[in-house]
């Protein structure tokens, strides 16, 4: 116990007089974990203070296009802008704004659009009376048939934006647009049918309606935040980024002879590595909870959400620590292995960038391509992820996280075995 104790005061020292090092364990999460929550904050509100500025351009000038222009007005964190240095926009002008990254989405309103899509309605109403009436003929079909020309709505965007931001505005344009056609109908019979009662009478509202649950493993409807997905995410990335001092740190002994000094004492390499995997898992444990004093206390404060943790603080410990052991492991692994900083550095930082990459820190797993997804099994990044959400977003209990909590301490198992062969096998050489 004493050699124990001993090992792990030499690694206190050593991190103490280690100042870049300390600043990669706790401040580096801190600042990591404030910026990605801010820039990412107002994806995950529904209307936020910020407005997104887009180029509306009315070649119709019709009933239509007003509506169109009015549907633009009343969403609350668009702001339509029609008109650049006090002249009206021309198509040309705002497809040269949204090249040059000056705006990210341009909507241009063809010519036509209102007197085209009023015949077309006027058509199809004709043709539905006379067929109900029974006096539609062969001949008369088939000049209904010939239909105005379809009217296209043209989007620009600004090559930047991603492809879900594109999705979801072509949504929204085509289902405002397909709105005020169901009205354009309605007005359409009013008027054939000299707005009779029973159909000035009708229910417009839409009958079909949704409502937004999150079910949780306990019964209970939670709203996710931009807090409870980013915290765990990156502070795994955090924890995990442990490994580039923790192998630096066996790496600068091994060539400092400390190593070797040590092998004349009677301590084995089983006790060195209990040191180190000790303190830097009692850093894991400090960081985490670094962590959850910034989400609980200083993010309110940041005008963030604040950090929900109920009662499932305990098992929120045991995933950090799990993840901590996987991270221990894997650092003295590396450092075993490695000779010098110059192998140990690059190797270390890009292979926690990679563990984070696909283990579903930055895109989530279920949005990656089908191989990926089987790929991002084998990373524990991604099997902390997932118990982490089981606990802050679907309110699991220890049983649903056993798995993963089973393959991170498997995992810090196998890389210390790996680890104790290689270095004996290497010392007897």
């Amino acid at each position: 116990m004493h050699k124990f104790l001993t090992s792990i005061k030499k690694e206190y020292l050593l991190l103490l007089r280690d100042p870049g090092g300390l600043i990669i364990l706790f401040l580096m999460p801190v600042v990591l974990v404030i910026t990605i929550t801010i820039i990412q904050d107002a994806t995950f509100k529904s209307v936020s203070g910020n407005t997104i500025e887009i180029l509306l351009v009315d070649k119709d000038k019709g009933k239509l296009s007003d509506e169109i222009q009015k549907s633009f007005n009343e969403i609350e964190f668009l702001t339509p802008i029609s008109k650049f240095d006090n002249l009206p926009l021309t198509e040309e002008k705002a497809k040269h704004l949204i090249a040059s990254g000056t705006y990210q989405l341009a909507v241009v309103i063809p010519e036509g659009l209102s007197s085209g899509l009023e015949k077309q309605i006027d058509k199809n109403i004709g043709k539905i009376l006379e067929e109900f009436e029974g006096t539609v003929s062969d001949t008369l079909y088939t000049t209904r048939l010939k239909e105005e020309s379809p009217k296209k709505v043209t989007l620009y965007f600004d090559p930047i934006t991603q492809e879900a931001f594109r999705s979801s505005v072509i949504f929204a344009v085509d289902k405002l647009i397909a709105n005020i056609e169901t009205k354009s109908i309605y007005k359409g019979f009013e008027k054939e049918l000299g707005e009779s009662e029973s159909l000035t009478s009708f229910n417009r509202d839409n009958f079909v309606k949704y409502e937004q649950i999150n079910p949780s493993l306990d019964g209970e409807s939670i709203l996710p935040n931009s807090v409870q997905h980013n915290i765990p995410a990156w502070t795994l990335f955090a924890i995990f980024f442990m490994i580039l001092p923790l192998s630096l740190n066996v790496v600068h002994e091994k060539g400092q002879g400390t190593f070797v000094r040590l092998q004349t004492t009677p301590i084995n390499y089983l006790t060195i590595i209990a040191g180190k995997a000790t303190l830097f898992l009692l850093v894991s444990v400090i960081q985490f909870t670094l962590i959850l004093v910034l989400g609980i206390f200083v993010f309110p404060v940041l005008g963030l959400p604040v950090l929900e943790i109920g009662d499932k603080l305990g098992l929120l410990y045991v995933v950090a620590f799990s993840a901590g052991l996987a991270a221990v492991g894997l650092g003295i692994l590396l450092g075993t292995i490695f000779n010098s900083h110059e192998q140990a550095a690059p190797f270390g930082a890009v292979l926690v960038v990679l563990l984070a990459a696909i283990g579903g820190v930055w895109v989530p797993v279920f949005a990656m391509p089908d191989t990926m997804q089987i790929i991002a099994k084998i990373s524990p990044m991604n099997w902390g992820l997932e118990a982490f959400y089981d606990i802050f977003l679907r309110k699991g209990d220890i049983t649903t996280i056993l798995p993963e909590i089973g393959l991170l301490i498997g995992f810090f198992i196998s890389t210390i075995v790996i680890a104790i062969l290689y270095y004996e096998k290497k010392k007897a050489v």
